[in-house]
């Protein structure tokens, strides 16, 4: 079986969380005031988050680029 990875949207709240680990960790800003990324201690990607899901209909695709932290 792979690995598992977390999906939680909260319909009132209009937010979007996805995570690849169970690990402690931080939401820390990106270039996109809506997406937060969550690292570990050691600076690794372990989720990401979005605000206001539902307004993002209205818009063109929205990408972001998520950096693992340099060896």
């Amino acid at each position: 079986m792979g690995e598992e990875i977390k999906v939680w949207y909260d319909k009132e709240g209009d937010y979007l969380e996805v995570l690849f680990d169970k690990k402690k960790g931080y939401f820390k800003e990106t270039e996109n005031d809506a997406i937060m990324e969550k690292v570990d201690e050691d600076g690794n990607i372990i989720g990401f988050s979005i605000l206001k899901v539902s307004g993002l209909k209205e818009q063109k695709p929205l990408t972001i680029s998520l950096k693992k932290q340099a060896a």
